[in-house]
């Protein structure tokens, strides 16, 4: 039966079957070989497309302009509305519903995401919540398939660090669809909540899946991908401190990606990383608590196991793959 996603907001990949996430992944492979062949694509021309912004951005801004305008479409960025302050979000939503086809939303509540999306009329894309990130997930796919000559339904791969944040959460459930071995390696505290994990092993039992979870190194044996996240999400900087205790252990460091035994492993990170001393977090940590890095050395983040940079702009390709699918000619 053929995939039709027009029309369709893109809030979580619970919501997409396995069938339309492979679409979406087979329509990111296609856009990006011709954007590499320089052809020109027109699938957004005449659209208005509006970008809201609670939280800073580096990918998902420019991704998702790079992407729109590639395709001939118009972006308005946005981020002093009056949402939330003098207007409702389901107003305001009602408003931009009218003046564009399609609206993405990063910021912090999925709630905010939710209700533009019940009350907009057009497709609704979620840039980033503190629970979920599926566009993401779709340029991590993306760059696995191009990286391990396997299906993702034989893939292992491995989070290490703060698995119950947006990204934890996220990769689980793309894992959980696309039929994966997903690890989260974590200490216990920072597992995903109970009824999530449970949520995904019910999918996994129709697609073969398999979601472990464990709070011990051991478990990265076999991994074709080791995945981490900052140890400290947006909003949570109080926590800094606290965090370092718990994931220190989980550190992916060159020992972590020997214990793989896997020679072709692949290092993955949504970014911004925190592997060196080159920023103004990573100067504040090193004086406050001694460390050179967090989540990763820079040893692993510039060694030869580091697709990190590809993965960032395969940003652009499935961010655009989904606003093509959803409100494309």
């Amino acid at each position: 039966m053929p995939v039709n996603l027009k029309g369709r907001s893109f809030i979580t990949l619970k919501h997409f079957t396995p069938q339309e996430i492979r679409y979406l992944l087979d329509l990111s492979h296609d856009l990006k070989a011709k954007k590499r062949a320089g052809i020109k694509g027109r699938a957004l021309e005449g659209k208005n497309i509006c970008l809201i912004f609670e939280k800073t951005s580096t990918r998902t801004r420019t991704a998702f302009e790079v992407a729109a305008f590639d395709e001939g479409g118009n972006v308005t960025f946005l981020t002093n509305s009056q949402m939330g302050k003098k207007e409702s979000v389901e107003d305001t939503a009602k408003v931009l519903g009218r003046y564009y086809d399609g609206i993405e939303f990063r910021g912090f509540l999925q709630e905010t995401v939710d209700a533009l999306a019940c009350s907009a009329g057009v497709p609704v894309w979620n840039g980033l919540t503190d629970l979920y990130h599926p566009t993401q997930i779709l340029a991590d796919f993306l760059t696995i398939e191009e990286h391990i000559d396997k299906p993702l339904n034989k893939v292992k791969f491995v989070y290490a660090g703060d698995a119950r944040n947006n990204m934890g959460n996220s990769l689980m459930i793309g894992a959980a669809k696309m039929g994966m071995h997903f690890v989260a390696l974590a200490p216990k505290s920072l597992w995903p909540e109970e009824a999530l994990v449970e949520e995904m092993r019910e999918i996994a039992r129709e697609t073969g899946a398999v979601i472990e979870l464990s709070d011990h190194t051991d478990a990265v044996k076999g991994a074709d991908v080791i995945y981490t996240d900052v140890w400290v999400s947006m909003g949570e900087e109080h926590l800094f401190e606290e965090r370092i205790r718990l994931l220190k252990d989980y550190q992916v460091n060159m020992d972590l990606v020997k214990k793989t035994e896997n020679p072709d492993m692949i290092f993955m990170h949504c970014l911004p990383a925190f592997h060196d001393l080159n920023t103004a977090v990573g100067l504040e940590i090193k004086e406050k608590f001694g460390l050179d890095a967090m989540e990763v050395t820079d040893e692993v983040f510039r060694s030869r196991h580091s697709v990190v940079f590809d993965e960032a702009e395969n940003r652009m390709h499935t961010i655009k793959a989904v606003m093509v699918a959803t409100i494309g000619q």
